[in-house]
């Protein structure tokens, strides 16, 4: 099982359609910190609305509780990978694990750039090669990495 964090969420459809891809894959989902919305406002409800009930989903008040419960758990917190234009690693350099937790940042500034650099080399990119957007839609890039982790997982 993987898990899907996302910090700070701002767009209702693209976290409905995160929770729509978890509901595909079986990926437990992370909301942390402030949201941009409310749980359950009808365009987040639109976005995911067959799907919303299939998807196991914890709520945390800050990235400090995150990382508290999900030690808790059993989880590793070496196994938090963060996803960021601002980082240097490809996100197909890692050899994922059951259990990773894959965290995100919000539409309009992603993750902070202490969180990035307290990640290391665990901070990782998805390549943009034309050069000419500075960043992929959230749910466009949650996919991305979700699939590529599953690849690796299911060896398809």
């Amino acid at each position: 099982m993987l898990h899907v964090a996302l910090w700070e969420p701002q767009i209702p459809p693209n976290t409905g359609n995160v929770a729509r891809l978890c509901a595909a894959t079986g990926a437990v989902l992370h909301l942390i910190g402030r949201l941009g919305f409310r749980l359950d406002d009808r365009s987040l409800r639109r976005a995911g609305l067959d799907y919303w009930d299939a998807v196991q989903i914890h709520q945390h008040a800050s990235y400090s509780d995150f990382e508290n419960s999900w030690a808790k758990t059993g989880g590793d917190l070496q196994r938090i990978f963060a996803y960021s234009t601002k980082a240097a690693i490809n996100y197909t350099r890692v050899t994922y694990q059951e259990g990773d937790c894959l965290l995100f940042g919000g539409e309009t500034y992603g993750l902070p750039a202490e969180m990035i650099a307290r990640f290391g080399n665990r901070a990782l990119t998805i390549p943009m090669p034309a050069g000419k957007v500075r960043s992929l839609n959230l749910a466009t890039a949650t996919g991305i990495v979700v699939y590529e982790a599953f690849r690796q997982l299911r060896q398809w």
